[in-house]
């Protein structure tokens, strides 16, 4: 999972300990935080080409959260945010380029909602277990972390 989502061990084991406080199944809220960082959304909403390159695109100042610019990749969203390209970066040739080459790549998940005209998105609900893709069996995660 950390590959997957391109976190660092220490990163990991920081969102593991938040997430065994939180009310709720440890392994869910697990993979919530991590579905829910800006980097991770990006790319689920077809604003980027990987997780990487929306790290990328969020350190040079592209994407705003609520019209509010963002910096850092590891942002945890909340539920009603909007994310997307920041004014300047909409008029950019190649983010216009980017988005034309991504539109309809991968399918946005439910608890997301896209305003392509925007150039954003809006995270509509917290993502269920069911709405995460990863095949993982998260248990063994909490198993091996809770020692």
């Amino acid at each position: 999972m950390k590959r997957f989502y391109g976190v660092g061990e220490r990163q990991f084991h920081n969102i593991f300990a938040k997430s065994a406080q939180r009310k709720g199944i440890t392994g869910n809220n697990l993979l919530q935080t991590l579905e829910l960082r800006i980097d991770n959304v990006l790319y689920r909403m077809n604003l980027a080409y990987s997780r990487a390159h929306a790290r990328q695109m969020i350190r040079h100042g592209h994407i705003a959260v609520n019209g509010r610019k963002v910096t850092i990749p590891s942002y945890i969203l909340r539920a009603d945010d909007v994310v997307g390209f920041n004014a300047k970066s909409r008029e950019n040739d190649h983010v216009k380029a980017m988005l034309a080459d991504l539109k309809g790549l991968v399918e946005v998940p439910s608890w997301l909602l896209m305003e392509e005209n925007n150039f954003a998105g809006k995270i509509n609900a917290l993502p269920a277990r069911e709405d995460i893709s990863i095949e993982v069996e998260e248990h063994l995660i909490v198993e091996l972390y809770s020692k």
